[in-house]
């Protein structure tokens, strides 16, 4: 369960580190003060006339929707496809498109609720019915109208939630990323250019924590299968392994590690990496690692077993798979093929 609270703020510009050898790069990096957190953008436009919290605390990011008004839809999935779902091409294009259709014309779709948690979290979440946000602990139940209907994530968690009944015996991948690369500061103070630049700078490592134990697995399996294991224990020798405020949630904490001073290199999937980039063009560059793309992941789409807005939720799967193959590629995901999308992930 997830007790701290979810919340970014501003970030000051690159700490400006020149390639000067790993010692004096080392030296600066430990007299360098961190600079001032991150702050996030909303998913879409300030409420008229609704008090809105956005600085330093009380900023919730990693849920979005209205809590206290009947949901007309509730997603959870993992966070790393969370620029692509909550963007105007998908949930913000759902209510318009429904209305279109004479089926679910009649669906009223104003509450969109979607999580965007990581895989493990969104897995306890659901088990244990709740989750805490700091002082406010949100009932996630059947009861409290706030449980799925719809679960989106890799093969592992569709897995275990099928075990636990919530998740039907099938899911449906949508998406394949173009697997990892690397995120620097502005200007690439380093000179990172290649997965052996990291350790020859002595270059602080943030990925994710080790809550999100599969991701972490994952990069490690990746980085070995490109450059060997004694050049992949180079490269993850200096991990920064905690800093202030960690979340355990990656498409937070990396780059806050990175524009904060606590790290100087970020190792995730490439997709998130354009995402932070373009959202923070004065704060961050991405750095391609040569043949990831043949270690990509994938995310499947799963049907709750017995949603409470089954029409909504009918809807909605309709809709996302007559856009998403399209639409992903757009945010720097890898186009699947015919065989590829909508192909059937077996979970018992």
């Amino acid at each position: 369960m997830v007790r701290r609270r979810l919340f970014l703020a501003t970030a000051m510009g690159a700490i400006g580190l020149s390639r000067t050898g790993t010692a004096h790069a080392a030296g600066q990096r430990q007299s360098s003060q961190p600079a001032e957190p991150l702050v996030w953008p909303l998913v879409g436009d300030e409420q008229p006339g609704i008090r809105t919290f956005t600085g330093h605390a009380d900023t919730v990011l990693d849920v979005v929707g209205r809590i206290g008004t009947p949901p007309s839809l509730v997603i959870y999935t993992e966070g790393n496809h969370l620029m692509v779902l909550l963007s105007k091409d998908i949930v913000g294009a759902f209510p318009a498109w429904a209305k279109t259709q004479p089926q679910y014309a009649h669906l009223r779709l104003e509450n969109v609720v979607v999580v965007t948690m990581p895989q493990p979290m969104v897995v306890q979440m659901i088990r244990t019915g709740a989750v805490a946000l700091g002082n406010l602990t949100l009932d996630l139940s059947r009861a409290s109208g706030l449980f799925p209907d719809i679960v989106m994530g890799g093969p592992a968690p569709q897995r275990e939630l099928h075990k636990l009944g919530v998740v039907e015996p099938q899911a449906r991948y949508f998406s394949r990323n173009r697997g990892r690369a690397l995120l620097v500061r502005r200007g690439n103070p380093l000179g990172i250019h290649s997965l052996a630049d990291v350790a020859s700078t002595g270059a602080r490592l943030a990925q994710a924590d080790s809550v999100e134990a599969d991701a972490r697995v994952g990069n490690r399996a990746a980085i070995e299968a490109l450059i060997g294991k004694p050049a992949a224990d180079a490269f993850f020798a200096k991990e920064v392994e905690h800093f202030p405020g960690r979340l355990g949630i990656t498409h937070r904490d990396v780059p806050e590690m990175i524009a904060r001073g606590y790290a100087d290199v970020g190792l995730t999937q490439y997709h998130l990496i354009s995402y932070w980039v373009r959202t923070f063009p004065h704060h961050f560059e991405l750095v391609p690692i040569a043949g990831a793309e043949r270690f990509p992941v994938k995310i499947a789409f799963g049907r709750v077993t017995g949603p409470l807005r089954p029409e909504a939720a009918k809807a909605f799967e309709e809709f996302f798979f007559s856009r998403a193959r399209d639409v992903y590629p757009r945010y720097d995901f890898a186009r699947m093929s015919d065989d590829e999308y909508g192909a059937v992930l077996p979970l018992d």
